[in-house]
């Protein structure tokens, strides 16, 4: 197979309009059509020297050279298509065209002009030659003849980033007037324009817009800054086409009064008398969608309503985001995790990009210094930064921030120390996201007396824990021992304390175990916590060192390996302690 085209590249992607339909209704016509349209789509691409890269379902991809040989081909399909139409079942494919420089790996390509091209598609109409305005510039003293281009204007595009303006192909043969683009500009909705590009989360997009296809109300929970306002806000703006009444989002972040939560709604949705009944009866008969931003302060407020609204009004859905689930009969919560990340730093860069915590402090950090870019050099650095900050995108996009202040490698090395470097936000993010302690704090805050207590001693342990370990150094003052898996499993519900899907041991974040460490120093418990650590697993490695010579070996092996950072937490801390301490003897001797 020939190389693909590098460096600046024009991609030509389409697809069938209505083609699930067609499916269902003529599904012998649609499997010869569709032969015949991928051929067709073939011959047209290879015949102006284009390459077919990725072809999914109907859809195909396409790359070229010259943003010339892409407009002949994509004015070729729609003459061929347009010529069939009176003998074949009518295929409407839509055709976009964008240019831009993206990194070929693998024979296929990455980058942003991959989505660019596919938001612009997604705007379009079957039978419509969509252009962007980069391609734009390089035909348009360049057309085929009779060929001519129509400017659409701008428009504000899925990925709520920049405005596009926007072309259409013309031709005396092909259809001209279509209905107005799909873009946000054209549906009703105020979801915020973004200033920075959505670092695509896959995954977590494909099974969130599932579950809020089954579910009327969708809750996004998860830790503070993994990104749930982001990719609720994309969400909506994927499923802006299923709600002809619009997608409203509500700011419920800077409210303080739980009885302002019904008038902010009402407010939001043009809607006079804020009352919930009122609210229900005005949206009755609306297809719309909600979006409940940051509910975690005001659960009870935000409960009551969402259930009033879904009873009342069969057409209405909700999409929240919480860092904890709303306790509404019906809801649906989806955790959404942290960005995933390399197992190890030694890795090749085509490998590491596929990484979306790399990814995004490559895109964040190019903001802050233009020239910044992995290399042999730096890619060490860049995993371990991300890797430190757990994947959590705020974290990663403050540490990207300071880079036009120091090198990556210094920056590495000061967040091994502490997270403090973390500070200075924009200025326009809420105030407890303008550093990772307010981030933090903002959750810590909103915990009861008893669970704040737990999380502070739950920091001591290194590694994780069991349900048997928490109940020993969990325990006391206001805490009783069968109080502790119930106040831990309310912390797991909050975001805030973390349990392994594979073996039953739970764990911190290590921003939120340094955080909640320092609480337990400013407590006054730090030593007594360490203590009672220590003891415990002295008592453990004690317990375990007869059978490590038996046949049940393996069994304590693997229990004290489990629990190795723990064992050398124990042993640091006995070290500090009194010159010859009967603790550190004793462990010492036993690991």
């Amino acid at each position: 197979m020939r190389n693909l085209p590098a460096g600046t590249v024009t991609f030509l992607f389409t697809d069938i309009e209505g083609s699930t339909k067609l499916w269902e209704a003529h599904p012998e016509q649609m499997q010869a059509a569709l032969a015949r349209h991928d051929a067709l789509l073939r011959d047209a691409i290879e015949t102006h020297n284009g390459h077919v890269f990725k072809t999914i379902g109907d859809a195909f991809c396409a790359a070229f050279t010259t943003a010339r040989q892409a407009v002949c081909a994509a004015a070729r399909i729609q003459e061929q298509l347009t010529s069939l139409q009176t003998t074949e079942l009518p295929l409407n494919v839509r055709i976009a065209l964008h240019t831009g420089v993206a990194e070929v790996r693998d024979r296929d390509y990455f980058g942003p002009p991959l989505n660019r091209v596919a938001r612009l598609l997604a705007i379009g109409h079957g039978g419509q030659v969509l252009l962007s305005e980069a391609t734009q510039g390089l035909v348009r003293h360049d057309l085929p003849l009779h060929f001519a281009l129509r400017d659409l204007r701008i428009h504000h595009l899925r990925d709520l980033g920049t405005p596009e303006h926007v072309f259409q192909l013309v031709h005396p043969d092909l259809r001209e007037d279509f209905p107005r683009l799909r873009s946000l500009d054209a549906l009703p909705n105020n979801l915020p324009h973004q200033l920075t590009s959505f670092v695509e989360r896959k995954t977590e997009m494909a099974e969130a817009r599932s579950l809020l296809d089954r579910s009327r109300l969708l809750t996004l929970t998860g830790a503070g800054g993994t990104g749930k306002t982001r990719l609720s806000v994309q969400l909506a703006a994927e499923v802006l086409d299923d709600y002809p009444d619009g997608v409203w989002i509500v700011e419920l972040a800077p409210l303080v009064d739980a009885e302002l939560v019904t008038q902010t709604v009402a407010e939001t949705l043009g809607v006079r008398k804020g009352a919930g009944r009122e609210l229900a009866e005005a949206l009755r008969e609306k297809r719309l969608l909600v979006l409940l931003d940051n509910c975690e302060h005001l659960l009870g407020a935000v409960a009551d309503l969402v259930e009033i609204l879904l009873r009342a009004c069969p057409h209405v859905r909700v999409l929240a985001t919480s860092r904890e689930a709303l306790g509404v009969v019906g809801e649906q919560a989806y955790r959404v995790p942290c960005l995933s990340l390399p197992g190890a730093e030694d890795q090749p860069h085509e490998i590491l990009i596929e990484f979306e915590a790399i990814r995004l402090f490559l895109e964040r950090g190019r903001l802050a210094d233009p020239h910044f870019q992995m290399t042999a050099s730096t890619a060490p650095s860049i995993v371990r930064i991300c890797r430190r900050l757990d994947g959590i995108p705020l974290a990663i996009e403050l540490a990207a921030a300071r880079l036009g202040a120091l090198p990556v490698e210094k920056l590495a090395e000061r967040l091994e120390h502490s997270f403090r470097i973390l500070t200075g936000g924009s200025r326009r993010a809420l105030p407890q996201h303008r550093t990772l302690q307010a981030l933090i704090g903002w959750s810590y805050d909103l915990l009861t007396d008893a669970e704040k207590v737990l999380l502070r001693r739950l920091a001591v342990f290194s590694g994780g824990w069991t349900v048997e370990t928490a109940e020993v150094v969990g325990r006391g003052g206001i805490i009783e021992e069968e109080e502790v898996l119930n106040l831990l499993l309310r912390l797991v519900e909050k975001n805030l304390v973390f349990s392994s899907p594979v073996t039953p041991r739970y764990h911190l974040l290590e921003t939120v175990r340094e955080f909640a460490w320092a609480q337990a120093i400013l407590s006054i418990e730090g030593e007594e916590l360490r203590d009672r650590h220590r003891d415990h697993f002295l008592q453990l490695a004690e317990q375990a060192e007869p059978y490590l010579l038996g046949v049940d070996q393996t069994v304590w092996h693997d229990r004290l390996e489990r629990e190795k950072d723990n064992l050398r937490s124990a042993l640091e801390w006995s070290s500090q302690q009194a010159e010859g301490s009967d603790a550190e003897l004793r462990l010492s001797g036993v690991l």
